[in-house]
């Protein structure tokens, strides 16, 4: 075995691992490594095995310009276990916090067909469209997230502490208070009696929400299914669904890997159980002998264009170069659907926080028209 590399001095020593070949170990220690601190990896480990340097040598190069850190420590664990005869993939996979099933499966195509430097720049660039469309979405949500939680913070803040000042110049002066104001006056005593049910409740049912949702199951799928009937944002995420199960399944069957294996990899990593239930159902119907284009058809979340289009690839056999077509052409899309919905989110927030605002401010100052008037009369 080559000799191990040395790891961070951070690290305690009863934390060594203890043979190439175990990995049992290596697996529950390995920490959350960033998505592009891997593509970077990938992308130079591309370069090096094209150049046709051998996979221990790229490896150990890559592990002496790390940084010392958990990624650091994987590549460590990678060197380790390839000198010892252990597949790429198979070393990896030891490693799920970094590179995912279909990260493996894509190398372990790659291993078998002899082509594993072509099939790390597939899966570089895959990585990097991913990472671009991740960016740009959050990109453009940080601006109407913020606008709501100024617009949270103020409104609380005034209904809490400004507006129960108001009603003791009110109560002072003993004058007739508009509708507007009395409902006002009624939400902040509300909300001042009750704030534990008025600020705790929302956060306790987001808490639930996100434990549900990270259980799974039935509530999990319906959750899913809501949003994606939601008007305008729900024809939105369908399309980024079909692009990112285009994208995945066209890349793993252009690396080589079987229409089952990779239908299992794309479902196995997919968010939406929408999707995971649907792409289940073609798995089942194309383990029977069937075609691809027709169970896809009926699960009822690609279109017609995208089903002829897989219909076209299957009886061509360029069944790979259609799924990234149609992925190309959904990514487009979605990004302008993405830039327009922003572009018309961003003034609807103005206008939902300056109807608030407005309303606050009207209700206030209508009995306070009414007090100088009353203090203007001799």
């Amino acid at each position: 075995m080559a000799k191990k590399l040395q790891r961070s001095t951070k690290r305690p020593a009863a934390a060594a691992p203890t043979s190439g070949g175990g990995g049992g170990g290596k697996k529950g220690r390995s920490r959350r490594v960033s998505a592009q601190v891997v593509n970077d990896f990938t992308i130079q480990l591309a370069t090096l095995t094209g150049a046709g340097i051998p996979i221990v040598r790229a490896l150990t190069i890559l592990h002496s310009q790390t940084k010392p850190g958990p990624f650091q420590d994987v590549l460590a664990d990678l060197v380790e276990d390839v000198s010892a005869g252990t597949p790429l993939s198979e070393a990896m996979e030891k490693h799920e916090k970094c590179f995912d099933r279909l990260y493996a499966a894509m190398v372990r195509a790659g291993e078998k067909g002899g082509v594993l430097d072509r099939i790390l720049e597939r899966l570089a660039a895959f990585r990097e469209r991913a990472a671009e469309i991740r960016s740009k979405v959050v990109g453009a949500m940080i601006y109407p997230m913020v606008i709501v939680f100024v617009a949270v913070v103020v409104v609380s803040a005034v209904i809490v502490w400004v507006i129960p000042k108001f009603q003791e110049i009110f109560d002072s002066f003993d004058v007739e208070l508009p509708r507007p104001t009395e409902i006002l006056l009624n939400v902040s005593d509300f909300a001042v009696t009750y704030w534990y049910l008025v600020f705790g409740l929302p956060v306790l049912l987001l808490f639930l929400h996100l434990v549900l949702m990270k259980k799974g199951g039935r509530y999990r799928y319906r959750i899913h299914k809501l949003i994606l009937k939601i008007p305008l944002l729900g024809s939105l995420l369908l399309q980024g669904l079909v692009a990112g199960f285009a994208r995945t399944f066209g890349t793993l069957i252009q690396a080589g890997v079987p229409h089952l294996d990779a239908l299992g990899i794309v479902r196995d990593t997919t968010s939406n159980e929408v999707l995971v239930e649907s792409v289940e159902d073609i798995r089942r119907t194309v383990r029977e002998g069937e075609g691809i284009a027709q169970p896809m058809e009926e699960t009822g979340l690609f279109d017609d264009l995208v089903c002829s289009m897989v219909d076209v690839g299957e009886q061509t056999g360029e069944l790979d170069g259609m799924l990234l077509k149609v992925a190309d052409a959904y990514e487009k899309s979605v990004d302008r659907k993405i830039e327009a919905f922003f572009k018309i989110l961003e003034p609807a927030l103005l206008i939902v926080m300056a109807i608030f605002v407005g309303f606050i401010v009207i209700a206030l100052f209508l009995p306070l028209m009414k007090i100088m008037q009353t203090l203007n009369q001799p």
